[in-house]
């Protein structure tokens, strides 16, 4: 049986997402803004869904759930969507000075 990590929007985040306007294609996620809340296993999204929420763990909008193969799929009002983390680009290492003794001609 498939396995699903649980990502679980932390809660300064929730408020936002829960009154953005949907959007349509993939969400776009900071994975800063998400914290591991554990693992299930189950047969699909919806159906670990339904286990969640039987057990008193339930998923809240803008939780995710990540299958084995890493997709992941995202919590909202409408069901499961496609969701990928958007990991910030690596800043640029600064420049050095040039060393002493040597000079650039203009």
């Amino acid at each position: 049986m498939p396995a699903f990590k649980i990502y679980r929007l932390k809660e300064s985040q929730f408020q936002h997402f829960r009154w953005a306007p949907h959007t349509p294609g993939a969400a776009q996620l900071k994975p800063k803004d998400y914290e591991l809340g554990g693992m299930i296993d189950a047969p699909s999204v919806y159906a670990a869904w339904t286990e969640l929420r039987d057990s008193g763990r339930e998923l809240r909008i803008g939780d995710v759930l990540e299958a084995e193969d890493a997709t992941l799929r995202i919590c909202k009002y409408v069901g499961f969507e496609e969701a990928h983390w958007v990991l910030p680009e690596p800043k640029p290492a600064p420049e050095l000075p040039d060393s002493p003794g040597s000079s650039t001609a203009v």
